[in-house]
């Protein structure tokens, strides 16, 4: 039986445990609230989350002992929001990852450092790369939910290591299969929800659909151009990971940075909705550490500038996009 730690008590997590369980690894789950956790020893389901879904006990095993789960797993799955991943894991000791293979479930990076997941993983806790995955879409944690039928890419330096954590997730509604592309990967889920944060603006400004999959076919090329200036080699972005995941939260009903867009888009303050959606969307801190990456690279990006303007400088979204209609092609 696999030993996995879970470290997060939201949707994507809750989709993870539901998996992993089911394919009977024993999965220690730390949430970070203790009735949380007590509700889901009592009632088998998450309070908060994707409560429809029921979990064995005899596999899922809940605790607020951050600690503890760490120590008895071999893998251990962070699924907490960039942002506070940190304040997350700082309790623990350097060496508590030694000897286990980190996976990231997280879409975003570290702010002020403007670092992706692993390399802080690498640099404050001397995980190595080999010793890192990263879960990749297109997939949204409802339609895991309802057992619909996804699909997720690991990606890794090491594709052996990725393989064994690929049939760990396989079963009859999800398919999963490695990549040897770790931070390609990790940049364009980055990336991806800034675009999902502009399509929604976007469709909150009443931009139809003519304009938004101009929008998104110009999204490409900007991922394409910062992937090879960052991270040159040669990868297909029409694969799943890239263009799948893209479409995915650019589209989907289920896609919190859309929604987040949209709201914006229809003139909320990124504080109201924020509070209102009660759940965190990474592109609106993923677009300030691309744009001062971008500070150094100087790259066309239009779309992530325009969004950049509109959440950190405060330009009407109308006006932004305005001037950004005329920069697509």
């Amino acid at each position: 039986m696999e030993k996995i730690a879970v470290i997060g008590g939201g949707s994507w997590a809750t989709a993870l445990v539901k998996i992993l369980s089911e394919n009977k690894s024993q999965v220690h789950w730390w949430m970070r609230n203790r009735e949380d956790v007590q509700h889901l020893i009592q009632y088998k389901h998450n309070p908060r989350y994707l409560s429809g879904v029921s979990f064995d006990l005899n596999y899922v095993k809940p605790t607020n002992d951050l600690e503890a789960a760490v120590a008895v797993a071999d893998w251990v799955i962070l699924a907490v929001p960039a942002a506070f991943i940190q304040h997350v894991v700082t309790t623990l000791p350097v060496h508590a990852f030694a000897g286990k293979v980190l996976v990231s479930a997280i879409k975003g990076m570290i702010p002020v450092e403007n670092i992706l997941i692993s390399d802080y993983l690498e640099r404050h806790y001397q995980v190595p790369n080999t010793h890192q995955l990263i879960i990749a879409g297109p997939c949204h944690a409802e339609e895991v939910a309802l057992e619909k039928q996804s699909y997720l890419t690991i990606g890794s330096h090491d594709l052996e290591t990725a393989e064994r954590f690929c049939e760990m997730l396989r079963n009859r509604y999800v398919k999963a299969n490695p990549l040897d592309d770790l931070d390609g990967i990790e940049y364009c889920a980055v990336i991806k929800n800034i675009i999902a944060l502009a399509c929604g603006i976007a469709h909150g400004l009443n931009y139809g659909d003519n304009f938004q999959s101009v929008l998104v076919s110009n999204a490409m090329l900007e991922i394409e151009r910062f992937l090879h200036r960052i991270m040159p080699m040669h990868r297909s972005l029409s694969g799943s990971a890239y263009l799948g995941d893209l479409l995915v939260t650019a589209y989907s009903q289920f896609s919190r940075n859309r929604t987040f867009g949209n709201m914006i888009g229809r003139g909320y303050s990124a504080k109201s909705a924020q509070m209102e959606m009660n759940m965190v969307a990474e592109g609106f801190y993923a677009v300030q550490s691309i744009h001062e990456l971008n500070k150094l690279f100087k790259l066309d990006m239009p779309i992530t500038t325009a969004v950049y303007n509109i959440l950190y400088e405060r330009i009407s979204p109308a006006v932004e996009f305005e001037i950004l209609k005329n920069k697509l092609k």
